[in-house]
Order: C-alpha cells, then sequence, then structure tokens
C-alpha cells in the first residue's frame, strides 16, 4: 500500500502555524485513516499492526446509534448480547472471546467493574464520545490483562477549531424515549476545550416472561452524562491536558426468580433496580525532548459504583471500585528505519461494598518494550511486557508481526501474540469461600492471524483477516459452583471489512465467520454465531443525507451444552438528516424497520428444563426523531 495517501491526512491537520505538532494527537481523533490505540500513538491504521476499525463523529452522527453497542455489532468479528432495552447488561464477543477477556478504555483509562470483569458499556452516552477504536486480536503486550480478544478504545469530546462552538440536541422516540444534550468547545492558539452534559430517560420494554405480578413492567432506564477535555500547549515541544467522563443513573430490570421471604417462607417478587455510576478522569503531560524522543505521561483514575435495591423491600446491596493508574510511554526514533516503543503502567483496583471480600485491594506493574523495523521490502514488529501482579505473580507476553508489501496497493501481515487476563474480584476473592478460589491464575491464550489489505481502486477498500486462538486456563465453576482453571478453548474465524463509493453511494460491508469450541467437550461456545454480516449504505444529496443499514446474524446456542438454541434473524434499518439550514438539521431514523421478533440472549431457571427457559425481549420497531442546533457566534 502507498503510505504516502495515508499518512497525508496527519500533514494536513487543521491548526495554527505556531503550534502544529503540539495538538496532533486530539487533532487525529477527528481522522478516519489514523489509529492510536494500537501502539498508544498516533499513526496511519494501514501502518498498525493490529486489525482495526475506526468510528468518528462524523460516523457517529451519520449513523444515528443508540449506543456504543450499537456501532460494535458493525464491526466484523464483534457481536453483541443484550439482555433487553436501553440500558441493559450486552455480553461483548470480540472473536469469539468473552466480555471480560477484550479491554475497554476510556481516554486511555479501564473502566471494567473489577467484581464482575464487565465494562458496562450501555451506560456511555454516545453524544458525549469523539471516536471509537476497536482492535481485533490481542494486544497484551502493550496493554496487558484482559486484551484477549481484542480492545475498544472510546475518545471523549474534542475541539479542533478557535473560537466558540456551542451545541444543542433535542430527541424524541419510542418507549417515551427522550435524549437531550448541550455542550460548548471553544479555544486559541495555546489552548482548547470541550464540556458537554447530557440527560437521557425511557420507560423501556418489559425485558423478561412475567414470573411474578411484579415482573410485568416495564424497565425504565435514565442517564444522566457530563464529558471534559481541556488542553494547553506551552510551546511546540510540550501539552498538558485533562479528560473526564462521567455518566451516572438509575436502570430497572427483571429478577424473574423472586427472592426468599423468611417471614413468609416463600419465594416473592421483586421490582429491582441499579443505582449506578461509572467515570473516568485522567491528566497528562506529552513532551517532545528532542527530534527523536516523545514522551508521555498519563496518571488516572476511574470508579464503577453499583447499588441494587428493590421497589418492595429494604433489600439492597452495594459493589464498587475504583481504580488509579499511572502510565509512561516513550517513543523513540532511532532512524529512519527503527523505532522503539518503551513504558511502564502500575494500576491498582479496589473494592468497598456491602459483602466482605477476603482482599479488598490488589496491584500490577509491567514494563514494555516494542521494537518496529520499515523497510522497503518488507517491516518487523516484536514487542515483550512482563507483568508484576500482587496475586498471581509474574507472567510474560509476545508479539511479532511480518508485514510484506506485495505491490504499491497490497500488503500481506503474519502476526503471533500471547495475551492473558487476571481473574476477577468475584473469582478470587468472594466472601462465601465456597464460591471463589485464591490459587486462581490468569487465564492465557496464544494467536495466529493472517491479513490481507487491498486498495482495490480508488473508491474501494477491502481489509480480511484469517486468524486462530488458543486459550488455556480458562476460568469456569465446577460441579460445585467454585471457579477453576481447567478449561481450554479453540477460535477459528475468518473476517472482512469492504469498503465501496458507487454512483454516490458509499457501502461498508462487514462480514465474519467463526468457529468458537470447547476443546474438551467439541461444543460451540455459548452465544457465539457463526456467521454474522452488517451492511451500511449512505448517500449525500445537497442537504439531505439518507442511509440504511442491514444486519444478518446465524443462529447460536445460550448454554455451553449446545441445547437451548437462538434462532438466527435479520434487522433492517433507516435514516436520514436534513440540514435546513448551516446551523439546524433534523435527524430521523427507524430501527427494525420490519418489526422482527429476536432473541440474542436467554435466561432459565432451570438449565436441564427447556420449558422453563425464556428469551430476553429486545425492542421491536423504534423510531427517533432529532433535532439539532449549533449556532455561529
Amino acid at each position: 500500500m502507498n503510505r504516502l495517501h495515508l499518512a497525508l491526512p496527519l500533514l494536513l491537520l487543521p491548526a495554527t502555524d505556531l503550534l502544529a505538532a503540539s495538538f496532533e494527537r486530539d487533532d487525529a481523533l477527528k481522522l478516519p485513516n489514523v489509529v492510536i490505540s494500537a501502539n498508544r500513538q498516533v499513526q496511519a491504521r494501514n501502518d498498525s499492526s493490529a486489525a482495526n476499525t475506526v468510528f468518528t463523529r462524523d460516523d457517529i452522527d451519520r449513523l444515528q446509534p443508540t449506543s456504543v453497542s450499537d456501532l460494535l455489532g458493525r464491526v466484523p468479528g464483534v457481536q453483541v448480547a443484550p439482555t433487553g432495552g436501553r440500558g441493559s447488561l450486552p455480553g461483548i464477543f470480540i472473536r469469539g472471546t468473552k466480555s471480560a477477556q477484550s479491554l475497554v478504555l476510556v481516554d486511555g483509562q479501564r473502566i471494567a467493574n473489577t467484581t464482575s470483569g464487565d465494562s458496562e458499556l450501555q451506560y456511555l452516552n454516545v453524544d458525549q464520545i469523539e471516536r471509537v477504536e476497536v482492535l481485533r486480536g490481542s494486544r497484551s503486550v502493550i496493554y496487558g490483562s484482559d486484551a484477549i480478544g481484542g480492545v475498544i478504545q472510546i475518545f471523549t469530546r474534542r475541539n479542533a477549531e478557535q473560537g466558540l462552538q456551542p451545541r444543542l440536541k433535542l430527541g424524541l422516540g419510542s418507549h417515551q424515549t427522550w435524549e437531550r444534550s448541550l455542550g460548548l468547545s471553544g479555544g486559541d492558539e495555546h489552548t482548547r476545550f470541550n464540556v458537554g452534559a447530557s440527560l437521557d430517560d425511557t420507560a423501556g420494554i418489559n425485558a423478561t416472561h412475567e414470573s411474578f405480578p411484579s415482573d410485568g413492567d416495564h424497565d425504565a432506564y435514565r442517564n444522566q452524562s457530563i464529558s471534559l477535555n481541556l488542553s494547553h500547549a506551552f510551546n511546540d515541544e510540550l501539552q498538558v491536558g485533562f479528560n473526564l467522563l462521567d455518566n451516572r443513573g438509575k436502570s430497572q430490570y427483571d429478577n424473574s426468580f423472586g427472592r426468599y421471604d423468611a417471614t413468609t417462607e416463600q419465594t416473592v417478587g421483586q421490582k429491582p433496580y441499579t443505582d449506578y455510576t461509572v467515570s473516568s478522569a485522567s491528566g497528562y503531560v506529552d513532551a517532545k525532548l528532542n527530534e527523536r524522543w516523545q514522551s508521555r505521561l498519563e496518571l488516572g483514575h476511574s470508579e464503577n459504583r453499583d447499588t441494587k435495591r428493590d421497589k418492595l423491600s429494604d433489600d439492597f446491596s452495594v459493589f464498587n471500585t475504583y481504580r488509579d493508574s499511572v502510565n509512561w510511554q516513550n517513543d523513540l526514533t532511532l532512524n529512519e528505519q527503527n523505532s522503539l516503543i518503551l513504558g511502564g503502567d502500575w494500576y491498582e483496583d479496589r473494592f468497598h461494598g456491602s459483602s466482605a471480600f477476603t482482599e479488598n485491594s490488589r496491584w500490577n506493574r509491567a514494563a514494555f518494550v516494542q521494537h518496529r523495523f520499515h523497510g522497503e521490502w518488507f517491516s518487523t514488529e516484536l514487542g515483550l511486557r512482563r507483568d508484576q501482579n500482587q496475586q498471581f505473580g509474574g507472567q510474560n507476553s509476545w508479539s511479532g508481526t511480518l508485514t510484506v508489501p506485495i505491490n504499491a496497493d497490497n500488503d500481506v501481515l503474519l502476526s503471533y501474540s500471547e495475551g492473558l487476563r487476571a481473574p476477577t474480584f468475584n473469582d478470587l476473592y468472594y466472601p462465601d469461600t465456597r464460591y471463589s478460589n485464591p490459587n486462581l491464575q490468569p487465564e492465557t491464550s496464544k494467536s495466529y492471524e493472517l491479513q490481507w489489505r487491498s486498495q482495490l481502486s480508488d473508491s474501494t477498500r477491502l481489509e480480511a483477516s484469517l486468524y486462530r486462538t488458543d486459550l488455556s486456563d480458562a476460568i469456569v465453576l465446577d460441579s460445585t459452583s467454585m471457579p477453576q482453571n481447567v478449561a481450554s478453548a479453540r477460535i477459528n474465524g475468518f473476517e472482512a471489512a469492504l469498503k465501496q463509493e458507487l454512483f454516490g453511494w458509499q457501502g461498508n460491508l462487514g462480514v465474519a465467520f467463526i468457529d468458537p469450541r470447547d476443546r474438551d467437550t467439541g461444543h460451540t461456545l455459548a452465544r457465539r454465531a457463526r456467521r454474522t454480516l452488517s451492511l451500511d449504505l449512505d448517500r449525500q444529496f445537497d442537504k439531505l443525507g439518507v442511509g440504511a443499514s442491514w444486519q444478518a446474524i446465524s443462529s447460536s446456542y445460550d448454554d455451553e451444552n449446545n441445547r437451548n438454541r437462538l434462532g438466527g434473524y435479520a434487522l433492517l434499518g433507516l435514516r436520514s438528516r436534513w440540514a435546513i439550514n448551516h446551523e439546524v438539521s433534523v435527524s430521523l431514523k427507524v430501527d427494525n424497520l420490519l418489526d422482527r421478533q429476536y432473541a440474542r440472549a436467554r435466561y432459565s431457571y432451570n438449565a436441564a428444563d427447556f420449558s422453563n427457559n425464556y428469551d430476553y425481549r429486545e425492542e421491536g420497531r423504534t423510531w427517533m426523531l432529532g433535532l439539532t442546533w449549533t449556532p455561529q457566534l
């Protein structure tokens, strides 16, 4: 592939004459042909060894997603399995791995709950997001634990221009859904800022089968979100900044199993809900120490607070987790062909709640190095990371990639990578020692991948991957419900992304074929469909933009024994946006236009008795009407 036209946007970043280099990273977040997450540095997407997908703010405005999960479902090799409507917990499966085996970052900070391992993406408001990057395949050399299946990084809203730019958005939709957000960005040649706030609420749907009279209600959801980004360039060589994202609110859900009432000695219904907070904050110093040495120091703090209550009783439980982190990375340009990344990570996880865990904190520290050689006939990337964890001791991770440019428009990449995932606090320290195991070791993986990247024509680009992942020491519950390192899995897959422009229409097609199996039983891993397809078509007619989305998912199994089958489904959505003038635009979208009934997850009272298994309901046909006002000051 000719690197020149892919790297050209980096040379055209909007910045002042004095400070073009200082705001390079912030400006890069606006560009579709660069990626930051792969090596924690700005690089052309085609120069990255990771299979990747990027959604910019322009993509988000065009696609009009309801949630981050809506975006992720468009990525080849990524499957999403919610457990109801808005605000419900989604399963995120990247290349057949489970949710806890993929790392989720917000502005570089881990946000996963350390008790369950869930990142709770359902609580992140898309109006406060500038960019989403998805890396498919292990990146444990750069990020350490959890990055077995891949990495999802979310960047908060940014400003790229001088002056003040206010914005206001109002939305009304199905199920008494309201969306309200406002923001203000601005800056000069030295300082940039963006501040935003959103309030969303919906009456929701009844996500489960009615087992008790109290269980027949709709599950409402409310989200309050704020974001703040501030950066200041002292000169061309030194920049400092601060990022904040805070999401909090209330999410109702169903507990179809009820609770045991000791007074009546009967199982009674509940009306449970969660008061939640998911937040992250970080500060950084980015310095160009000389022509060959760029250094970045980041300090971060994230919180995941969860209080579960019941409207029909005094029952409640508190699970609050906190994380402090430090990352220091140094990018060294040795010469025109060789570069080096040297870095160190430290983070500490803490738990506070209504349950007394046997341990409530642990730390992890790591050092990593990655060398890259870029030659005329081939390029290489070789990395090593050493993690030292307070609970399980030391662990090494290796990765290597060979890139061969077949010609100016075609690259072939062959790579090997290792990954690991540390057990959660629930796995290790749950108060009832019958259901925890402090002797657990990390899950590990070995992945092999062949990529082909081709610019077939000026208007056609194809990216394809053939891969295999072997999982070892996977943590599962034994016959007594105690977690053990006993399982292993083998995942074979193929995925492809095609971008095509034809007659003014922009098409994005993603397909994936996957065979994820338990190596001991030969069964397909739960909730993983073998075939997925996503297609987006969009066209701009002067001031009117129109688009359509089609998603097709094959059947899967909800249980590890492959006896509880979930049927396949296909969904069609339409969207439009009309720019009334330079300041006002109106948007309209309809999801699940054909009102298909389908399920991506199931719950059961008794896994052996299929008559007591029920689908989590999904929303049928829904619509959303929006108004956006961006006044010129």
